[in-house]
């Protein structure tokens, strides 16, 4: 069995070949699969907005010898309030209390009636209202932020690489991830909060550092793709996922490994809060984003160009090269199987990304 190491250095010689860009209809239907069950988790049971972005009153009683849901509750009904309320414990020493919009009075009423039920001072309980046109207004940023996170980074991406096609096919990958980590943050049942909007965008920033990698790898191997016979484009970008593949899930992997740390942490340790929201937001967003960086990227960026006039003619003349070069190598079986050992999607340059074994050998001197 090869080691890591070995497998990575197979991959990126092209020695073993993943096909990532001949199987992406596969990985397609595997997306649009995860997209419509994530779209019905949206739906149903749907996002929990917190007080941030729907509005109300929040009560928090802290120093509590032995926090619990049970006295919050009590009050609540009492106050009639138990329809439209949600209690919950937070870490070793507090309670928050989530309702609707309250008047001052009612405020200070149910913040008396928490105190006593908990047996604490008064000054431990604390109660704050957000009015609708804030809870709107954060809203609205959030949205704003996220479309213009997209403009700018669409516009950068078509700079940098000088083609629009790269700038839609990372933009695509990044409308997974959103999906995906909204749907399953959905599913969780935690509230979206500012910290969950922070953690979106965060993970689309990982993501698009990964895409913009393997990007950065297919732009070298097909720099001057339409002058050789030996792979096409297709090939060629293939070859580029190939040769950052162990790096994209090295990087994924020491990523998530603190994040889950920090959820574990915030979701059974402190209880419910900003960290545990943000680290179930990266947590997911981060393995979305290195599996479309992997797995949609090149290949929708393969299909984007695969119908330009030069990549199509290239693609015929490797096709014709092949064909040739098999003929020619028909009447010598040796020459044959050297020609079939080959790996197709081998740069065309010798020595370049082959590794010290395919460099060119220097002549030796005579004495």
């Amino acid at each position: 069995m090869k080691s890591l190491a070995q497998l990575g250095n197979d991959l990126y010689s092209g020695r073993t070949s993943m096909p990532f860009v001949a199987r992406r209809k596969i990985w397609y239907i595997v997306a649009l699969v995860a997209i419509a069950i994530s779209a019905v988790l949206v739906v149903k049971p749907g996002l929990n907005p917190g007080i941030d972005f729907k509005g109300g009153t929040e009560v928090t009683i802290t120093g509590v010898a032995s926090p619990s849901e049970g006295p919050a509750n009590d009050v609540l009904n009492q106050e009639g309030m138990s329809a439209s309320s949600s209690v919950t414990t937070m870490g070793s020493s507090s309670v928050r209390v989530q309702t609707t919009e309250l008047t001052k009075e009612q405020s200070d009423s149910l913040a008396a009636a928490l105190a006593k039920a908990y047996d604490v001072d008064a000054g431990a309980v604390s109660a704050t209202t957000i009015g609708p046109t804030w809870s709107s207004d954060v809203t609205d940023k959030a949205l704003r932020g996220l479309v213009i996170f997209f403009v700018l980074v669409g516009a950068l991406i078509w700079a940098y690489f000088r083609t629009w096609k790269m700038a839609v096919a990372a933009l695509l990958a990044l409308v997974h991830d959103i999906i995906i980590t909204v749907g399953v943050y959905a599913a969780s049942g935690f509230e979206v909060t500012p910290a969950t909007i922070i953690g979106v965008l965060t993970i689309l920033g990982y993501s698009l550092y990964d895409t913009v990698v393997v990007f950065d790898k297919i732009r070298e191997n097909t720099k001057d793709f339409a002058t050789q016979t030996r792979s096409t484009y297709a090939e060629l970008a293939n070859l580029a996922v190939n040769q950052t593949f162990i790096r994209s899930i090295n990087t994924s992997v020491v990523g998530v490994l603190p994040v889950a740390s920090l959820l574990v942490v915030g979701a059974f340790i402190l209880g419910a809060g900003t960290l545990r929201d943000i680290a179930l937001t990266l947590f997911i967003g981060m393995i979305a984003g290195t599996m479309s960086s992997i797995f949609l990227a090149t290949p929708l960026l393969v299909d984007l160009r695969r119908r330009e006039k030069g990549v199509r003619e290239q693609a015929a003349r490797v096709a014709r090269a092949r064909g040739e070069r098999e003929a020619e190598a028909s009447d010598d079986p040796q020459a044959l199987a050297v020609l079939a050992a080959q790996p197709v999607a081998a740069p065309l340059t010798p020595g370049r990304h082959l590794g010290v074994a395919a460099q060119p050998k220097r002549k030796k001197k005579h004495s």
